[in-house]
This record gives C-alpha cells, structure tokens and sequence, in this order.
C-alpha cells in the first residue's frame, strides 16, 4: 500500500509538535526545582537544566540512539552513531523527527536528578552524571522496552515511560542523594528532620503547571501519529484525571496527617498522578485512571515522609514523585490495563490474573536494578576523580556566588555562616 504523504505529513507534525511540548517541560523542572531551594542556588539549579538537554541532545545524537534503537538485539542496540544509516520506526516520519521526540525524554530523564541533588552537589560532577546518563544508562533502558529488546518481547508495557523515564530518573536521583548526604542543617542528631524552604512557591507553582500542559505532549504524543484518534483523546483524557485526582489526594492526605493542606504537597500529588498514568494512559479507561491518580497522590505524601524517616535529604521529592509513584504507575498496567484498549492482556481488576502484573514486576525490577547499580557505579567514579560534594564553606554561602561567580536575585543574597 502506497504511503498518503498527507497523512505522513500530519503524523509527522504530531511528534515534533509534541516534542516541543515536552521540551517545553524543561522550563517546567527548571521553575519548580529553582522554586524549591533557596535563592542562593537558583541559579545553580537553573544551569543545571539547561546543561541536562545540552548534553542529552548531543550525547543521544552521538551514542543513545544507537543504543536504543540502533539494531534488535536483546541488551543494546550497535548501528546508527551520529543517526547515520537508521530509519525511522514510524513509517513515513522522518528519522530526524522521531530522534527529537526521543531527545526531549532522555532530557527529562536526567532533569529529574537535579532537584534530588540540588544544593550540594559540585557543577562539574554534575555535569559528567548528566552526560553519561543521557548517552548510555537511560538507552539501555528504553532499548529494552520500547527498542525491540528483551522487555518488549515478554509484552512488558511502558506506553510512555514511568519506568522507562521517570523509574531510571527517580532511581538515579535515590543514588545520588543517599551518596551525597543530606544538607548542613536538614536533620538533627536525633534523627528527626528540619523544614529546609524554598524561596518561591509561586515560581514552583508555575512550574507545575507547566509541566502539566507538556505532560500533553508526553503522553498523546506518544501514540506516534493521528491513526487512532479514540486513543489520543483517551490518553489526553487520562492525562488530566489522573494528576487533578493525584493533587487532591496528596492535599488531603497531608492535611489529614500534619493537620495543614500543604501547597507543596498538592503540587508533588498532581506530578505524581501524571507519573503514574505516564505507563498505562493508552491502556485503561477513565474511571481507572482516578484510582492510578489517588493513590499516586498517597503514595507521594508517604515517600517523603519514608525519606525524612531514613534521613536521605530530597529536596523536591523527586524519588517519591518519579521513582515510587513510577513503580505504582507501571505496576497498575497489570492491574487495570484493558486488552479492548491495547494491552498486552487484562489486567488483575479486569480478569486477567496476575500474568500481566507479574510481567510489569519483574521488568521494574531489571530496569530498576541494572539503573541502580549502574548510578552508584557512576557516582562512584565520578567522586574518585572530581569529588561529588562542595566544601562546606560553598554549601553556607551558596553554590551560585562558589560555583558560578553570580547572584540569582542581586542585591538580595543572604549569607549564612552556620
């Protein structure tokens, strides 16, 4: 059959349409992490955004694609450095267009990270993590899953990556924030925390949303094109069940437990329903997806509370958010998901069995542990050559004056000595 290039073209403009959406995610991550610290490494914290797409479009361009979607092969895949001699997966849209789509994820990929480590951790190791993670560790991953390796052959299913994007960068931000060590002055010698604030929560709020509207872009666009019009407007459909119903549930839970409905735990309740319908969206139906979304929205409260309780300093939330709600969402494909609607076959609440559940298991735990082994290996090295964390001196007057000679607010910096 003859390609329609009307309709090449249109699939076409759907992923670079929705690959700009999900770029636009950056200034997302960017305003919530410089939102969630303080003023003296914003800018920190900013840089480290930008420098996370630098590296992941040049490192995915030069090696991640490659590995990815180079070849078949069960682990990793070894053609197609530089792009050169691939075709696209997608009949009829450009190689070029479906390598951005995938660039933008590998970027959030490693942005997760930087909210995790924030405050703390040196700019140059940094910068080394960012660049291995986006070239090597998150392309063995997705080859797995959506490459053709061995994951995708079980019938694992990850329609947008709460394993494959956000369980990898969840995970890595858990390493390096246990290998880092909390903030000077976040806990006590008693074990019990201390509220570290952000400086702006309307900046954080802003965020959100903007991560929100990308999130569009995330899931619909990974449908890869208009043929299925019922399937996109169902998963952009699940795509704002789940985080309203995630926001809700984080707001309450918290307010139920520490007596006061916290902002900032509406806002990490909303991201963690995106997160947890990111793997089924495509899958279940949309009284399914505010369940995905509700207990997405415990689930955050929860896990930063489990944090503070094993003194491991996150300060954004980010392995709650991406890590363990990224467990929830791609464990509820097994749970909810429909065969009627795509997967792979019904899940536990729909009749059928655990078959699928135990299938979504055992890949979160393979991605989970190769992710997990790999980071420390990772930081590991990096700490033997470059050192991980700044001198004490750089941490009390701010990583944006030590690391980068600026102020992100002039003429309002406060110096801190203890």
């Amino acid at each position: 059959m003859q390609a329609d290039p009307v309709f090449n073209g249109l699939d076409t403009f759907w992923i670079l349409f929705a690959a700009f959406l999900v770029f636009f995610m950056q200034a997302g991550f960017g305003m919530l992490e410089a939102g969630l610290v303080r003023t003296k490494n914003a800018a920190n914290v900013l840089t480290k955004n930008v420098l996370d797409f630098s590296f992941a479009a040049l490192g995915y361009f030069i090696f991640g694609y490659a590995i990815m979607y180079g070849t078949e092969g069960l682990l990793v895949g070894t053609e197609g450095w530089f792009l050169f001699g691939v075709t696209s997966p997608v009949d009829g849209v450009p190689v070029e267009a479906f390598w951005l789509f995938q660039v933008v994820f590998a970027g959030a990929a490693a942005t997760i990270v930087a909210g995790a480590v924030a405050e703390r951790m040196k700019f140059v190791a940094y910068m080394a993590y960012s660049f291995i993670l986006t070239a090597f560790i998150y392309p063995v991953v997705g080859h797995w899953v959506w490459g053709g390796g061995w994951l995708s052959g079980l019938g694992f299913h990850d329609f947008a990556g709460s394993t494959v994007v956000h369980g990898v960068g969840g995970i890595s931000a858990l390493v390096g924030a246990w290998m880092l060590g909390p903030r000077i002055g976040r806990f006590n010698k008693d074990g019990t925390a201390n509220v570290i604030a952000g400086h702006s929560l309307p900046l954080a709020t802003i965020g959100v949303f903007i991560l929100w509207f990308g999130w569009y872009g995330f899931n619909a666009g990974s449908t890869l094109g208009f043929g299925e019009p019922d399937v996109v407007a169902r998963v952009a459909a699940n795509t704002t069940l789940a985080p309203a119903t995630g926001a809700l549930a984080g707001l309450m839970t918290a307010w139920v437990k520490w007596g006061k409905p916290d902002l900032t735990l509406a806002l990490n309740g909303a991201l963690a329903g995106l997160v947890a319908i990111t793997a089924p969206c495509a899958v279940v139906g949309l009284g399914s997806s505010i369940w995905i979304g509700l207990i997405g929205g415990v689930l955050v409260v929860y896990g930063i509370d489990w944090l503070n309780r094993i003194r491991i300093d996150d300060p954004v939330g980010a392995f709650p958010v991406h890590g363990l709600v990224g467990i929830w969402g791609t464990l509820a494909v097994g749970i909810f998901g429909q065969a009627g609607f795509g997967a792979p076959s019904d899940g536990l609440f729909f009749g059928g069995g655990f078959g699928q559940l135990g299938i979504q298991t055992l890949g979160l735990a393979a991605c989970l542990a190769f992710t997990a082994i790999a980071m420390f290996i990772v930081f590991k090295g990096i700490q033997a050559v470059a050192g991980l964390r700044v001198s004490r001196e750089t941490e009390l007057r701010g990583l944006d004056l030590d690391e980068h000679g600026l102020e992100s607010y002039s003429g309002f910096q406060i110096f801190t000595t203890e």
